[in-house]
C-alpha cells in the first residue's frame, strides 16, 4: 500500500495545504487589516474567507502551544470562553512539532518548503544533527529558512507590527527564521502580554502572542493531568480578559501549533537497545513521534522498521513520503534534510534512542510530531468586536 494509504488505516490523517490550516492563519489575518497583498504563495484573501476572519483594523493572532482540538473539547469545561469561541477546526502540518509549526504559521509555507522538517534534522552540510528550537547545528537562520517571513514583509509594507513573547525569544535562531519582523516585546507572565497587546491593539496593524506554558504541562505531566488542566484555565481566564477589552475594531484569533498524546503505558521502542532497528542506520532525528533515519540502504531499513513495528507506525523511504505530500511541495534544497526514511508513530506508540537523548527527554509524558487527530488538529477561535 502506499504511504496514505497505510496512514489511513492506521487511523492518521494529512494535512489539508492549502486548505483548513495552520499556514492561512496569518494570510488572513493580513488580509483582514487590508495588507493581504504583503504575503506570496498564497491567496490570503481566500484565506481569510476560509476561516472567516472578519475585516478589522487590528487583528491580534494568539498561538496556544500544544493545544490541539481533541485537547481543549476534551476539557472544554476548564475552558469555557476558549471552548464558546466559534471557528473551523484546522490541520497543523507535518510533522506536527513547534518548529515547523511556527514556520508554517510565519511563513504560510509548508516544511518541505521551509527546511523546518523536525525537531532535530540532519545538516546536509556538516553532516551532524541539528536542533531547530535550540538551533544547535543548523546554519545562521536566514541561510537553513529562505521563505520569507509574513511579520517581516508586513512591517516592510508600512503594517505596525507587534510580538509577544519571553525575552529570551527575542534572538532565537527559530525566532529570526521564521517570525522577524516588527517590533518584539518582552513579557514573561501571560497577563503582562495581555497589557502589551491591548495597548497595540488601539492602533491599526497586527500582533502575534506565543503562549507555551499548556504546551510544557503537557510535556511534564500529560495532557490529561491536573497541571495541564492548570495552565489552561490560565490562558482561558486571560484570553478571556483580552477579548474582552479589546477595542472596538479589532479582532482576536486563537490557535494552536500542535496537539498532543499521552505515552504512559504505551509501545515503546529504544534504537539504542535494539539491534534490529539499529541495523543500517547512521543517525536517527525528528522525535519520538516523528523519526527521520538517515541510512545508506533505505529499502531495507524501512523493511526492516515496518516489520517490526507492525501496526503501531508508517514508515516510508524519504521518496514515498515526498510524494505522499506530507512535507507539501519540497525544495531541492530541502530534500536531504527529510530522513531517508520516515516514520509517523501510530495510535500512542513512540521509539527513542538512548544513546543520543537524555533521560529526561525520553521521560516525558504528552508528545506530538506525527499525523492522529489528536496531533494534527487544531481549533482556530476568532472572537470580533465591531
Amino acid at each position: 500500500m502506499s504511504f496514505l494509504e497505510d496512514a489511513t488505516a492506521a487511523g492518521m490523517a494529512v494535512p489539508d495545504y492549502g486548505g483548513l490550516e495552520l499556514g492561512a492563519v496569518l494570510p488572513a489575518s493580513l488580509a483582514a487589516i487590508g495588507a493581504g497583498h504583503v504575503v506570496r504563495g498564497r491567496d490570503a484573501e481566500a484565506d481569510r474567507v476560509r476561516l472567516g476572519i472578519p475585516e478589522a483594523r487590528h487583528v491580534c493572532t494568539v498561538i496556544v502551544d500544544g493545544l490541539g482540538r481533541a485537547q481543549l473539547d476534551a476539557r472544554a469545561g476548564h475552558a469555557r470562553f476558549l471552548a464558546g469561541l466559534s471557528g473551523p477546526t484546522a490541520t497543523a502540518g507535518y510533522p506536527t512539532t513547534t518548529a515547523a509549526s511556527l514556520a508554517l504559521f510565519g511563513t504560510g509555507q509548508t516544511s518541505g518548503q521551509t527546511g523546518m522538517t523536525g525537531y532535530t534534522v540532519r545538516n546536509p552540510r556538516t553532516g551532524k544533527l541539528a536542533n531547530l528550537i535550540s538551533w544547535d547545528g543548523a546554519e545562521p537562520a536566514e541561510d537553513w529558512q529562505r521563505q520569507p517571513s509574513l511579520l517581516e514583509q508586513a512591517s516592510l509594507g508600512g503594517v505596525q507590527v507587534t510580538t509577544l513573547g519571553k525575552a529570551r525569544f527575542a534572538g532565537s535562531g527559530l525566532t529570526h527564521a521564521v517570525l522577524r519582523g516588527g517590533q518584539f516585546v518582552g513579557a514573561e507572565r501571560l497577563a503582562d502580554r495581555i497589557d502589551v497587546a491591548l495597548g497595540a491593539m488601539r492602533s491599526p496593524g497586527v500582533s502575534y502572542m506565543y503562549w507555551g506554558e499548556v504546551d510544557g504541562a503537557g510535556h511534564a505531566f500529560g495532557w490529561q493531568s491536573d497541571e495541564w488542566v492548570g495552565a489552561l484555565e490560565d490562558a482561558d481566564r486571560e484570553l478571556a480578559r483580552l477579548a474582552s477589552s479589546m477595542p472596538a475594531g479589532s479582532a482576536l484569533v486563537i490557535t494552536a501549533d500542535h496537539g498532543m498524546v499521552d505515552v504512559t503505558g504505551a509501545p515503546r521502542w529504544d534504537v539504542g537497545e535494539d539491534d534490529v532497528l539499529a541495523e543500517g542506520v547512521t543517525f536517527v532525528a525528528g522525535e519520538p513521534r516523528a523519526l527521520h533515519l538517515y541510512a545508506e540502504e533505505p529499502e531495507a531499513v524501512a523493511a526492516r522498521w515496518r516489520e517490526e513495528l507492525a501496526a503501531q507506525a508508517v514508515v516510508a523511504t524519504r521518496d514515498d513520503a515526498v510524494a505522499a505530500g506530507i512535507f507539501g511541495d519540497v525544495a531541492d534544497d530541502v530534500v536531504e534534510r527529510i530522513g531517508d526514511v520516515v516514520v509517523a508513530m501510530a495510535g500512542r506508540a513512540t521509539v527513542v534512542d538512548s544513546r543520543i537523548q537524555t533521560p529526561a527527554s525520553m521521560s516525558l509524558i504528552g508528545v506530538h510530531g506525527s499525523l492522529t487527530p489528536d496531533e494534527l488538529y487544531v481549533p482556530v477561535l476568532i472572537e470580533a468586536r465591531g
